[in-house]
């Protein structure tokens, strides 16, 4: 594929994400032997689609990035169970999902990932760096490079607590060059690192890159913190406008309509103080699911604990024994979902339950 192909993302799905999606990434349902629960695997997409989202982000670092290890083989079941669920929801919409899947790894299993993600026909790849910790900006540009010849990227700022590791403004600025990029999720959790992403690609001249948060602790304020930079004399404003988060794999029916709350404020020029607090509290729940005072030990076991309690997962389990609940961190969720009920969708979920998880 030619690194500026990607034209085979329908012009209606293109649109739309860079006017700026909710695209929740894709946790994986375990049973209690950790073992796929593909009953339960179906019932997440189809709530993600039924709440509103733009599309789905799979084998991502909510999913676990294990799902790749051949003693575990879920990479290309998980990857399948989303594709068919998106093409069954897909043929009753105006507008089609849009479906990223993770890359990860040295260039070879990167490629290979990639290849694999365009033969199931995702439309693009959210190309992680942490594999390589010590190469240098050639060796990671030559890598996105090979990735971008065999399917569209959407870069990764992942942040360093988890896994990611520290890249300059050079490389993003480099990054942006690459006619294969067609977004970036920001979400090194840092405002300095944020500008960096953000100021590389105004520099780049590059307006057709979307710019999307990941900074699950800054949804809101990225969603509508405009940045004004000065380029040659010539000031430039760029918005981030849409949200890949792990966040939004739970309550996503109220992270849709805070995604359209925030945009209508962007729009009318009208940033309240309502929605401002609201900000500080999405951030507050972020806190608790994700385990922030313990490091983000227990990230995803935090999202899948709001998911049990809604029935859409049977328990907390994660791939390996030690990814569970850290210290507090049950009790963390139990304050926020008494503080913030507006910010849950339980009722919704509720109500068609049943549904997504027949058939």
């Amino acid at each position: 594929m030619p690194e500026s192909s990607f034209t085979s993302i329908d012009h209606r799905t293109l649109h739309a994400f860079r006017r700026g999606m909710a695209i929740p990434a894709h946790p994986l349902a375990l049973n209690a032997s950790r073992t796929l629960d593909e009953r339960r695997q179906r019932a997440l997409a189809r709530y993600y689609i039924a709440a509103g989202s733009g599309g789905l982000a799979v084998g991502v670092h909510t999913t676990q990035f294990q799902i790749r290890d051949p003693r575990v083989g879920l990479f290309r079941p998980v990857l399948t169970i989303a594709r068919e669920e998106m093409d069954r929801a897909d043929a009753t919409r105006q507008c089609p999902l849009m479906r990223i899947g993770g890359v990860t790894g040295a260039t070879e299993r990167a490629c290979a990932e990639a290849s694999l993600l365009s033969d199931l026909n995702y439309h693009a790849g959210l190309l992680s760096l942490a594999a390589l910790p010590n190469a240098d900006d050639d060796a990671l540009i030559a890598h996105c490079r090979a990735v971008g010849q065999i399917i569209p990227i959407v870069g990764f700022y992942l942040q360093p607590r988890v896994g990611g590791r520290e890249l300059s403004y050079a490389f993003w600025r480099r990054f942006a060059e690459l006619p294969s990029v067609f977004a970036i999720k920001i979400a090194p959790f840092d405002r300095y690192r944020t500008l960096d992403v953000v100021r590389a690609v105004v520099e780049s001249g590059r307006e057709d890159i979307a710019l999307y948060t990941g900074n699950d602790d800054n949804i809101v304020h990225d969603l509508i913190t405009p940045y004004h930079l000065n380029i040659g004399g010539r000031w430039v404003e760029r918005r981030i406008v849409g949200g890949l988060l792990g966040h939004w794999s739970v309550w996503t029916r109220r992270a849709v309509e805070l995604l359209e709350r925030c945009h209508h404020a962007v729009t009318s020029a009208q940033i309240s103080p309502k929605l401002l607090a609201l900000a500080n509290q999405v951030t507050d729940a972020n806190a608790a699911f994700f385990d922030a005072a313990n490091g983000f030990r227990g990230v995803i076991a935090g999202l899948h604990e709001v998911l049990r309690r809604q029935g859409l997962l049977e328990g907390i389990w994660c791939l390996e024994d030690k990814e569970t609940l850290g210290p507090g961190q049950r009790e963390q969720i139990d304050r926020v979902l008494s503080a913030y009920p507006h910010l849950a969708d339980d009722e919704f979920v509720a109500q068609h339950r049943s549904q997504w998880l027949s058939g």
